[in-house]
């Protein structure tokens, strides 16, 4: 990693979050965007990318299951955490929620120690913690190991909601957990989605009425769009304001349920999603999930039956699919990596776009939209 004092990077085109901007200089200072000029101040260290080069934030991925050949479930330890956020960091994943696959109730409370302690260190790229399960429907439970599906206890509520140090987004199936469990937790702060779920659509909105906020990977695992019975697919469609993440890998979602999407919720609403294994970023082909031998085929991450197990992905993946699969702006498919998710989790104003006062953690992408630099907090990261 390359620090710098007050510095410049220089690029022909500049992507805020929100907007492309035209042939701008961002000056950074003290590891945070300072300003955004149509040129860099005389005399200022400054990084001129080449003319076809692209300047991003760094991509903000809310469902990293691993990478790098490890499991989160397996080490959850900072170890793990660092290994797992390096390999995305090469993809241009500069910030990353790590995910725990319904873990048993030591492992909930080791990793959200684990994370704390992390972010209390500044171990780069972990802004907070995914917890997805084990508070599911057994009926949409997919991968998730059958004895690892729990119903929420009091106990749990209360440590659930106690004191976390960053955003701590919970999946949860809303029809096996009672309202006012949600409600307490959207209180405490928690960001509660939606998934591995059968819940009606009904059920869906009287859970985002009471304080969820989203649905985790939109039609896997879930309930299903249909005339007389929308479910939850159906609800993160209609809803005003609810988000979803989304896996664009060419093998969750086929590309006209994507676009449909897209269409209903806006590249504001519509997240990508990793939803990455150990194969992320990484040259093993196979691993163990609890009893479950996992193996990479064709692209896919599948168990001896077949049944997807998480995704062979990274963001920068994702975005050029939401490009050639959607006929997707650039633009949007970068804002769906930046600013959206990032908002999502309550750090618009951290992460996400480039914009004074946002951390300087920077992606430059190649013409086909490929990472060619990485900075984090201002600094270049060895290639």
């Amino acid at each position: 990693m390359t620090r710098q004092g007050r510095h410049a990077i220089a690029a022909s085109t500049v992507f805020t979050g929100t907007e492309m901007l035209r042939d701008r200089a961002v000056v950074i200072e003290a590891g945070t965007v300072a300003a955004i000029l149509p040129r860099p101040p005389e005399a200022m260290p400054c990084v001129r990318l080449a003319e076809d080069r692209l300047l991003a934030p760094g991509f903000v991925d809310l469902q990293v299951n691993g990478g790098g050949g490890v499991l989160f479930n397996d080490s959850i330890d900072e170890a793990g955490l660092g290994r797992i956020a390096t390999a995305h960091r090469s993809r241009g994943t500069t910030s990353i929620l790590p995910t725990l696959i319904s873990g048993t109730p030591a492992q909930l409370r080791q990793a959200m120690k684990t994370a704390a302690a992390a972010i209390a260190t500044g171990l780069p790229g972990i802004v907070g913690l995914h917890l997805e399960g084990p508070f599911l429907n057994p009926v949409r439970r997919g991968i998730h190991p059958a004895a690892t599906i729990a119903a929420l206890t009091d106990p749990d509520l209360a440590w659930l909601a106690g004191v976390f140090p960053a955003p701590l987004l919970l999946t949860l199936a809303p029809e096996m957990v009672p309202l006012a469990a949600i409600a307490r937790l959207a209180v405490a702060g928690r960001i509660v989605f939606a998934g591995h779920t059968e819940a009606s659509a009904e059920q869906a909105m009287a859970a985002l009425d009471a304080g969820m906020t989203g649905f985790t990977h939109l039609f896997n695992a879930m309930s299903q769009l249909s005339a007389r019975a929308p479910g939850a697919v159906g609800a993160a469609l209609a809803h005003p304001t609810a988000r979803a993440g989304i896996i664009l890998d060419g093998h969750h979602v086929h590309p006209a349920a994507a676009r449909a999407a897209l269409a209903a919720m806006g590249p504001e609403r519509l997240f990508l999603v990793s939803d990455a294994m150990p194969t992320a970023g990484s040259s093993i082909e196979e691993f163990q999930l609890g009893a479950t031998r996992i193996r990479l085929l064709d692209g896919r991450l599948v168990d001896a039956a077949g049944t997807l197990a998480g995704a062979h992905l990274t963001l920068d993946a994702a975005v050029r699919n939401a490009v050639r699969l959607l006929d997707c702006p650039v633009a949007d498919a970068l804002r769906m990596a930046t600013s959206t998710p990032a908002i999502g989790i309550g750090l618009g104003r951290t992460i996400g776009h480039i914009q004074p006062g946002c951390r300087a953690d920077l992606v430059a992408l190649d013409g086909d939209l490929y990472p060619v630099a990485v900075w984090i907090s201002g600094a270049r990261m060895a290639d």
